[in-house]
């Protein structure tokens, strides 16, 4: 750890002690004796035991309003890996990588640069005020006529039918849609999967169009205001502009048509159907997003093993130390409108405190007969970027991992007593070891390897993993999930129980077993595909050449195809395919009993497969 981390971090831990160990009336001590308890602390050794007030401490440390919610690249990020190396550090464990820390880059933030301009005719309109690009709008300049083309949404599929371009063709120019769909009223709209404005885009950009103008309606929104720029965590952009203006600049581009967004709005809701109008305006429109590269880190440290035959064999304990900083649009936090500290106490200082635990446990024990890999994933919030970081360049030979375990979300067991334990299908021997090891928990098993949350990056390298969690609740990604409503004697249960559950994995004579447990793709909620390939794609978006492949379930249509784990996407039937998104509304319009063209590249060499769905 360097001096800047060092004095950082010992800046952090006199506010907490400060706050959280020192009762108000005793506020009084001077900053010398402060710095003298502060300065003894240092110089204590860790206790082996797991106790509540070292799962207090960590989590009121990692959860406290000074890391402004530990979002990956910030300060408060950087603080808290600070943190747990140290705690590694004083365990005795082995630091891995660059003294500890994995460090990789990452896409966090969209910003406005500079050049932004749009006009119509002669008017012009000023950037944030009156329009504002999507953070996945290509960056460029065009001048096109304009036609307003309803929703912007065509879909046929049985008996679900919309068209706002059956009797036009936008080739070549603007076109101007309203946000939403034609079922605004209902909040489970069938159309809402057509609705985003990524889908919108891409429709767009299918039908050759200069670009995509949209425009939230009255009926959408009240008030006449442009949403936020915000990076929707995934860096791959469209080939066209994309553009959101407001009510007022709208109406300058449909003045003379006899129309305003208000009128037509009204209309289509009215009437059920879409309606087109030629412009007669001009518009010319200068688009510069710039993307935001961050620094962030892996925390990595190794607790080797003792016995000469299996300590080359390695069990990875794990859990993500970032969150949603100060929320906002686009940072996955469920109080849309609230711009707050998201402390992060369950989610995830919670399975932080666990690994940290274990590791001082574990390292003061005398025999262990496999290696221990102890980590925290950065990114976890940004798609699981810091545990593919990890798995994509190992610090040792992936095929030298026998195990994962998982911490993520337990601090929150509740009076029925349940924990969630996943990836129990993953190995052959796991569930029995649960159940054996079990010290009175309710336990419910999910046998997938896949699930929200790192030890998906492990399955995916035919890892079998066990991912503990005692579940979501009201405060999850909100700025309510604060230290203080953590169970803290209910999660010293759960980790002395992970603790008897890995004690066993690394001293077993055999190591687990791996099984395949479940498609290594995880179809979206309501099962609205009617095919599937059977594929893992790339949430995070960092190819830009495609969509690359994270994983393929064996026997579904792509691994009979011959699809790969690592092969990129480019197009499907002929249709370019650039990010999850483009993938998933692609795959929308297929019907079982097909064969489809995949283009692919493959070792930087294109390709073309045939699919049968």
């Amino acid at each position: 750890m360097n001096r800047a981390y060092k004095t950082l971090h010992s800046r952090e831990l006199l506010k907490y002690s400060e706050f959280h160990t020192i009762p108000l009336k005793q506020m009084k001590l001077t900053v010398l004796l402060l710095l003298v308890i502060f300065l003894a602390s240092c110089g204590q050794k860790f206790n082996p035991d797991i106790t509540v007030d070292d799962i207090k401490q960590s989590v009121y440390y990692l959860a406290s309003d000074s890391l402004k919610g530990r979002q990956s690249g910030e300060a408060g990020n950087d603080l808290a890996a600070a943190y747990i190396l140290d705690k590694f550090e004083k365990a005795g464990l082995q630091p891995m990588y660059d003294n500890g820390l994995q460090k990789f880059s990452l896409v966090a933030s969209a910003e406005l640069a500079d050049g932004n301009a749009l006009s119509v005719g002669e008017r012009s309109f000023e950037a944030e005020k009156d329009f504002l690009p999507y953070a996945f709008s290509a960056n460029t300049t065009v001048e096109a006529g304009v036609v307003f083309a309803g929703y912007g949404i065509q879909v046929n599929r049985d008996t679900l039918q919309w068209d706002d371009f059956h009797s036009i063709d936008v080739s070549g120019k603007w076109i101007l849609v309203l946000q939403g769909d034609p079922d605004l009223d209902n909040p489970n709209s069938p159309f809402l999967e057509f609705s985003s404005e990524r889908s919108k885009g891409l429709t767009a950009s299918d039908k050759n169009a200069a670009g995509l103008i949209m425009v939230a309606g009255p009926k959408f929104s009240e008030e006449d205001k442009l949403s936020d720029l915000f990076f929707d965590k995934n860096s791959s952009r469209f080939s066209i502009p994309v553009i959101q203006v407001t009510r007022e600049a709208a109406n300058e581009i449909l003045s003379g048509t006899g129309q305003t967004v208000e009128t037509l709005e009204a209309k289509m809701m009215e009437e059920k159907t879409g309606i087109t109008v030629p412009a007669n305006a001009m518009v010319k429109a200068t688009v510069n997003v710039a993307l935001k590269e961050k620094e962030t880190q892996n925390v990595v440290a190794l607790l080797p093993g003792t016995d000469p035959e299996l300590k080359d064999e390695y069990v990875v304990v794990g859990a993500h130390f970032d969150h949603l900083g100060m929320g906002g649009p686009g940072s996955g936090s469920r109080a849309v409108d609230t711009i707050a500290v998201h402390n992060g106490a369950d989610d995830n200082a919670s399975g932080v405190a666990a690994v940290i635990e274990l590791a001082e446990k574990f390292a003061a024990e005398k025999i262990r007969r496999r290696s221990i890999v102890f980590m925290a994933f950065s990114a976890e919030e940004m798609g699981l970027v810091g545990s593919k970081a990890f798995t994509n360049h190992p610090p040792v030979e992936m095929d030298k991992i026998v195990a994962m375990f998982n911490f993520d979300m337990v601090g929150r067991l509740d009076t029925a007593n349940v924990l969630s334990v996943g990836g129990t299908k993953t190995s052959v021997e796991t569930e029995d070891i649960l159940n054996e090891q079990n010290t009175g928990f309710k336990l419910a098993f999910s046998g997938e390897g896949i699930g929200p949350s790192d030890h998906a990056s492990f399955y995916l390298k035919n890892v079998p993993v066990i991912y503990f969690s005692t579940g979501a609740h009201p405060d999850y990604h909100t700025p309510q999930d604060d230290a203080d409503r953590i169970n803290y004697a209910g999660e010293q249960k759960v980790i002395e129980y992970a603790g008897n559950v890995l004690n066993e994995v690394v001293d077993r004579d055999m190591k687990l077993t791996f099984q395949e447990a479940g498609s290594k793709f995880k179809r979206s909620r309501g099962g609205r595909f009617k095919v599937t390939f059977g594929i893992m794609p790339d949430y995070a978006g960092l190819e830009e050449r495609g969509m690359r492949i994270d994983g393929v379930s064996k026997d579904k249509p792509a691994y009979k195809a011959g699809m790969k784990t690592g092969d990129i996407i480019t197009a499907i039937e002929g249709k370019p395919v650039k990010n999850i998104y483009d993938y998933m509304a692609r795959l929308q319009t297929l019907e079982a009993g097909t064969r489809v063209s995949v283009d692919i590249i493959r070792d930087n060499k294109p390709t073309v497969l045939i699919v049968e769905l």
